[in-house]
C-alpha cells in the first residue's frame, strides 16, 4: 500500500496537485535550506529549527506546485508532459486549487511563528515570490531566475532564525542557489521546449536556443566558484572541498546527458541535481 491510499479517494487529485508523488522539487528546496541552517549554526541546528524548515519546504514546495497549476490551466492541456494534471483535467476546479493554496500557505505562516518577528517578516517575500513565478512565463524569458530567487528565500530565513543575523557570507549562498536553480530549472525547461514555443511560454531554454549547453555549462563554472568562495567564507574543512569535486564530476555527467539535447535525457540531467545538492550537504556537515 502506497501513501496516497491512506487518504480518501476524493482527495487524490489534490495528492497529485501538490506533487506529493514528485518529491524531487521538495529535495531541490530542501538540500539548500539545509546548507543554511548547519552553516548558521555552525554545526548542527536546533531540533525546533529543523522541523519548522522541514516541513516549511515541504508545505511551499506544494503550494507553489498549485499556484503553478493555477497559471498554466489553460496551457497544460496543449503539451503533452502536463496534459494529465488535476486542473488541465477538470478534476479540480480553479477554486478548489486557489483554496488549497490559502490553506497550504496559512499552515506554513503558522509555522514560521514559532521562529523570531525578523524571519516572520522574511516569509512575506517567500509568498510573494511563490506566488509570482508562474506568472513570469508569460513576460519574461527569466522564468528561472524567479524561481531562483525563490528557492534561494530559505536562506535569510535559516540564517535568521538560526542565528537572528543575515551576515554578508548568506548572500554567496542565496546568489548559489539562484544560479544553481536556472541550471537546472534550464534543463528541466529543455524538455518542453517545442511545446512551450507553441504555446507562448517563456523559459531560459527557449532564450538560450541553441547555446543552451555552452551556457548551463558557463553558469555551473559559476556555480563551483560560489561553492569555492563559501567554503572560504564559512572556514569549512577539506570534506567541503572533496564535495565540490564530486559535484563537479555530477555536473559534467549532466552535460554529457545533455549533449543531443534529447528530452528524455535532458529530464534526467534535472533529476541528477539532487545528487548535487545532496553532496553539498554532506560536505558542509563535515566540513563545519
Amino acid at each position: 500500500m502506497t501513501l496516497i491510499h491512506l487518504i480518501p479517494k476524493s482527495l487524490h487529485p489534490y495528492w497529485y496537485l501538490a506533487r506529493v508523488d514528485r518529491p524531487i522539487g521538495t529535495l531541490l528546496l530542501l538540500w539548500p535550506t539545509l546548507w543554511a541552517l548547519f552553516l548558521a549554526a555552525g554545526g548542527v541546528p536546533s531540533v525546533k529549527n529543523t522541523i519548522i524548515f522541514v516541513l516549511g519546504v515541504f508545505l511551499m514546495r506544494s503550494a507553489g506546485c498549485v499556484i503553478n497549476d493555477f497559471a498554466d490551466r489553460k496551457v497544460d492541456g496543449l503539451v503533452s508532459r502536463t496534459k494529465q494534471r488535476p486542473l488541465a483535467t477538470g478534476q479540480i476546479s480553479s477554486k478548489g486549487a486557489l483554496i488549497f493554496f490559502g490553506l497550504l500557505v496559512v499552515v506554513s505562516f503558522v509555522l514560521v511563528l514559532f521562529t523570531d518577528q525578523q524571519t516572520i517578516l522574511l516569509s512575506v517575500g517567500a509568498l510573494a515570490l511563490a506566488s509570482i513565478y508562474p506568472f513570469m512565463k508569460r513576460y519574461t524569458y527569466l522564468p528561472q531566475v524567479v524561481l531562483g530567487a525563490a528557492f534561494a528565500w530559505s536562506i535569510p530565513m535559516a540564517f535568521s532564525a538560526e542565528s537572528g543575523q543575515l551576515p554578508n557570507g548568506m548572500w554567496l549562498i542565496y546568489s548559489a542557489v539562484v544560479v544553481w536553480t536556472v541550471i537546472y530549472d534550464t534543463f528541466y525547461a529543455m524538455v518542453d521546449r517545442e511545446d512551450d514555443i507553441k504555446v507562448g511560454i517563456k523559459s531560459t531554454a527557449v532564450l538560450f536556443g541553441d547555446q543552451d549547453r555552452v551556457i548551463t555549462a558557463a553558469l555551473q563554472v559559476i556555480l563551483v566558484l560560489h561553492l569555492w568562495f563559501i567554503g572560504e567564507r564559512f572556514e569549512l574543512g577539506i570534506a567541503f572541498y572533496i564535495a565540490i569535486a564530486v559535484a563537479v564530476l555530477l555536473m559534467i555527467f549532466q552535460q554529457w546527458l545533455i549533449r543531443a539535447r534529447d528530452p528524455e535525457n535532458c529530464f534526467r540531467a534535472f533529476l541528477n541535481n539532487q545528487w548535487v545538492g545532496m553532496v553539498v550537504f554532506f560536505g558542509i556537515v563535515g566540513g563545519v
